[in-house]
């Protein structure tokens, strides 16, 4: 039997509504609302929003999202390029509908109704650009952003990629406390790429599988203060002070190591984007309500003096339920968790200044 003209026209206005949710659907007056336009199939499970979906990072991260059987809607927003990757990554025969924002004016569509919202948003390092003008620029980004989701998704999970983490953590909490949504159970700064760089620099020292061990990693998520718990490896193992000295060195400086690899053309935004999805898969489980999911973020902690500190976390149904305690440090780790403290109050402080002045 042939669907009729009628029922043909509203398929083509189905269609047209995953993609682009921000135009007038064609039809006789009747409007598919965005909320209520699901993909025939279209699988149970959350939904998901990743702002800055056509960058470096935004791109591969997209794409292991909509491979995720735990996402049921995926938001792509970015500034530029948004229709061409929504419409790339569309195509790919998983559960999730794939829906595309573009610019400004469609932040807030991009954000209404979301569970977790990732922001890998912002601008790599560029030839004879400062520290300074890089924070600058990635910290109004962070700030725009935030603002959206403190007005269109409060209750969401936020995965903050965007650098320098240590300082757009701290620039995510006032915004949210000016808004009046705070909660920093809520607001986690992704630091997975170190533990998935360590667990796999160890691996190749021990003569393992990287997917049998399990590294801590704590304090932030640059240079020195990033601190591998080299003491508390799972499966427990020795090191010798040389190995130690160099696996410390090897996991703060991973991002260097890539940056150079890549001769200027980029930065690591593909092990960013698989430590990411490992991170945002953790947090959906956490949501679904499983237990004992365990990770490392970058959080409002009292495990230190400092208002944020990285260090395990409990993933529940409200985000980081419970922050662990750094447990028994060997003299290396005591000495470079000062050294990364010191660092870390600066960049904290940064990011507050950054809103409060």
């Amino acid at each position: 039997m042939q669907p009729s003209g009628a029922e043909v026209h509203q398929r083509i206005a189905r269609i047209s509504a995953h993609l682009y949710p921000s135009n007038p659907q064609m039809g006789d007056g009747s409007m598919l609302e965005r909320g209520n336009c699901r993909a025939k199939g279209g699988a149970p499970g959350f939904k998901v929003a990743i702002l800055g979906a056509a960058g470096g990072i935004g791109q591969p991260l997209a794409m292991l999202m909509k491979m995720n059987p735990l996402v049921s809607v995926l938001h792509l927003y970015d500034v530029v390029n948004a229709p061409g990757v929504t419409a790339d990554i569309s195509h790919m025969d998983t559960g999730a509908v794939v829906r595309g924002f573009l610019g400004q004016s469609q932040l807030e569509g991009a954000l209404t109704g979301m569970d977790l919202v990732i922001i890998p948003a912002g601008i790599p390092r560029k030839p004879g650009m400062t520290r300074d003008d890089l924070f600058k620029i990635n910290a109004g980004i962070v700030r725009t952003l935030c603002e959206g989701i403190a007005k269109c998704c409060p209750n969401a999970i936020v995965n903050l990629i965007s650098n320098p983490v240590n300082s757009t953590v701290p620039i995510a909490a006032e915004v949210f406390k000016k808004a009046g949504t705070y909660d920093p159970k809520k607001l986690l700064g992704v630091t997975s790429l170190d533990v998935v760089r360590a667990n796999t620099f160890v691996a190749e020292v021990l003569g393992l599988d990287p997917r049998e061990v399990e590294v801590p990693v704590v304090g932030g998520h640059a240079g020195v203060t990033i601190l591998p718990l080299l003491s508390q490896v799972n499966p427990p193992c020795s090191f010798t002070q040389e190995e130690t000295e160099y696996l410390t060195k090897r996991i703060q400086d991973g991002g260097t190591e890539v940056v150079e690899a890549k001769k200027g053309a980029g930065s690591a935004t593909l092990s960013m984007a698989y430590a990411a999805v490992k991170f945002a898969d953790a947090c959906l489980k956490g949501l679904r309500g499983d237990a004992g999911v365990v990770a490392c973020a970058f959080v409002a902690s009292q495990v230190t003096e400092l208002p944020f500190f990285a260090s395990k976390v409990r993933l529940g149904r409200i985000g980081a339920e419970e922050v662990y305690q750094l447990g028994p440090l060997n003299e290396y780790e005591r000495i470079g968790l000062e050294k990364a403290k010191k660092e870390l109050a600066e960049s904290i402080q940064k990011g507050i200044s950054f809103i409060r002045n």
